[in-house]
């Protein structure tokens, strides 16, 4: 396959301002929404979100003790069969972290534990801070063993599976394509700022702004850039999203997996733009770890993307509208 893909269409800063069917929710312990272009498809299109979300969840949830990733991270060392729906995962988790050289790391998890990060991140905000544990390094994605044909898979002793971001991305693209077909509808499925949008769009696109408080995108009000995205997939990624206090330092959970400390980076936030929510999310996650690195990186892949340094001057990259 190939590394990060970039859109089909490009994006552009049409403020286009459509007439949608939304929806708000929570999931994975962030907002969501769901917009379809189509009243009467709105009730299946939200049952099709709601089985595909509970269906990621039970898979790769590193805090549902009925997890499949739960089960793989209690009995690691040994190989198990797993469901079509987490082979895809790893398999994603896998490709992500090749395309990024292992920037995006799905054995993380351990890395985040010795954070603190080590339950539900509502549960994480809201207790007393310990004591301050060493980092540790990630365990390493290509000692993970997944055969996908076969549905089998293995994570070595010590090992702990985070695939985090990357199934919220997966979860995004596969409710959003689940809905186009199914519902006969044009979508836009908002998980956190990891969008994927399927079936025909509105006249002059999907209408996205582009949150530069927190890290998100969303379809806000208006006080922030906003573009226009008629195919593919749009993520956020940003230090100041989740935030939380490890002994007496603030810490973020955007890792540098080689260090598993939190990422030193030149930029609060980094938004692009791909051919899916799962190759934008891998690429903005990446653009974070590799700081003053990341738009060369972007501009090689073909990218369209905004990054903001920790100053809150913008860069844009490749198709992204000028904001200047």
């Amino acid at each position: 396959m190939p590394a990060v893909a970039s859109t089909r269409t490009a994006i552009t800063g049409i403020p286009a301002v459509p007439d949608l069917i939304w929806t708000s929710f929570r999931a994975f312990g962030t907002f969501g929404a769901l917009l379809v272009t189509r009243q009467d498809a709105a009730e299946a299109a939200l049952d099709i979100l709601g089985r595909e979300l509970r269906a990621i969840d039970l898979a790769c949830s590193r805090f549902r003790p009925d997890s499949e990733v739960s089960m793989l991270n209690r009995d690691s060392g040994r190989q198990h069969t797993i469901s079509p729906l987490l082979a895809e995962a790893l398999a994603v988790a896998l490709r992500a972290a090749a395309a990024t050289e292992g920037d995006v790391d799905p054995t993380c998890g351990q890395s985040l534990v010795q954070l603190g990060y080590d339950r539900d991140f509502a549960e994480v905000i809201n207790r007393e801070p310990g004591a301050a544990a060493a980092p540790r390094p990630a365990g390493g994605w290509q000692r993970l063993e997944l055969d996908q044909e076969a549905l089998t898979a293995s994570v070595p002793d010590g090992v702990l599976l985070d695939l985090g971001a990357t199934a919220k991305a997966l979860a995004a693209d596969r409710a959003a394509a689940a809905i186009a077909t199914t519902a006969d509808t044009g979508v836009l499925v908002n998980l956190g700022g990891d969008i994927a949008v399927a079936g025909p769009p509105p006249p002059s696109g999907w209408r996205i702004e582009i949150d530069t408080d927190d890290g998100n995108a969303g379809m806000g009000a208006g006080r922030h850039p906003v573009v226009a995205v008629w195919d593919g997939g749009l993520a956020t990624s940003s230090t100041g999203s989740r935030v939380w206090s490890n002994g007496d330092q603030r810490v973020h959970h955007i890792l540098d997996p080689r260090t598993g400390r939190p990422a030193a980076t030149c930029w609060a936030a980094a938004t692009v733009a791909a051919a899916s929510c799962v190759d934008a999310n891998a690429a903005s996650t990446a653009a974070i770890i590799r700081s003053v690195a990341a738009p060369g990186w972007l501009a090689k892949l073909g990218l369209p993307a905004r990054l903001v340094s920790t100053t809150g001057a913008v860069t844009t990259i490749g198709e992204w509208p000028d904001e200047s």
